[in-house]
């Protein structure tokens, strides 16, 4: 009876330590996303089950983006990305949130609507979910799946619904749902966002506009082509740190959430970024005030 209790122990132990070598993995694995990269973004429609469809021309930009860790703890990692335009021009860009075996999401349903769900832990043991964030800190879409560190290649992969990207957001209307399917693959020089897309426009039931293949590359630079960034990011981190909070009271309060495209002819980024500039300008302002100011923001888009 000791010796198969012995065994048992040992089974336990190689378990936990295999685990957490495989998280460490995976924690590597989304760190090295991190770093001052030159970016291109390509998409493709590729595909529609309807003959009389006009396909869109393809999709192609690029920039320069700075991507570091905000946060961290034993079970999540935030990345900040900031966007480099021109030769100083710092535009905060979109956030991703790392969070091990999470089992609490906002799923998008459609119209800038999504609904808080709650999964089992078995259903996500051992997975990373990514939760990806506007430029204002508005929610955007969220996927659950395991890290795969095999053959010397290190990927991860999810399938979840999300709003139009931004690129056609304000082009068209013949769709409200983009079906992601999402693959991050770490590469010796840097890494690959791979997307297989659907469009579907989601009414009382559901239609396949188009399917799109998307290739987003970011490619490591010198450090000193994101100076702006960094500079940038030492006077605004208060601001966006007030932002996260603000919207963390927000998302644990409902168990829906659904926003207006625009107020007063303006969308709710504009909102964010404009109190952002007043913040800079002056730093003294008490948090407090602040904070009600951002409150204020998500509150004026929210729909009752």
């Amino acid at each position: 009876m000791a010796k198969q209790f012995f065994f048992l122990l040992l089974i336990i132990s190689l378990s936990a330590t295999a685990n957490n070598k495989k998280k460490r993995q995976d924690i590597e694995s989304i760190k090295s996303m991190c770093g001052c990269m030159d970016i291109s973004f390509e998409f493709a429609e590729t595909i529609s089950p309807n003959k009389d469809y006009k396909f869109y021309k393809n999709y192609i930009s690029g920039g320069l983006e700075l991507a570091f860790v905000v946060e961290e703890s034993t079970n999540k990692i935030v990345i900040q990305h900031l966007l480099i335009a021109g030769k100083d021009m710092v535009i905060k860009h979109w956030r991703q949130d790392w969070i091990y075996e999470n089992t609490e999401f906002f799923n998008y349903d459609k119209d800038l609507t999504w609904k808080k769900e709650i999964v089992s832990k078995k259903d996500v043991k051992g997975q990373w979910t990514q939760k990806v964030y506007q430029v204002d800190d508005s929610p955007r879409y969220q996927g659950s799946g395991s890290w795969v560190h095999v053959d010397g290649k290190h990927y991860w992969e999810s399938i979840t619904d999300a709003p139009l990207p931004r690129r056609e957001y304000s082009k068209r209307n013949d769709y409200n749902v983009m079906q992601r399917k999402n693959r991050h693959e770490v590469t010796d020089y840097g890494w690959v966002h791979e997307q297989d897309n659907i469009k579907i426009l989601r009414n009382n039931g559901e239609k396949i506009i188009a399917e799109e293949k998307g290739w987003n590359k970011y490619v490591k630079t010198e450090d000193s082509k994101c100076q702006a960034a960094k500079d940038w990011w030492v006077k605004n981190e208060n601001y966006w740190r007030e932002v996260r909070n603000a919207w963390n009271d927000f998302y644990n309060s409902k168990e829906t959430i659904s926003f207006h495209k625009s107020v007063d002819k303006k969308p709710m980024f504009s909102g964010f970024f404009e109190l952002g500039e007043k913040a800079e300008e002056t730093p003294a302002t008490t948090t407090p005030n602040l904070s009600l100011e951002i409150k204020d923001i998500i509150l004026k888009y929210s729909k009752k």
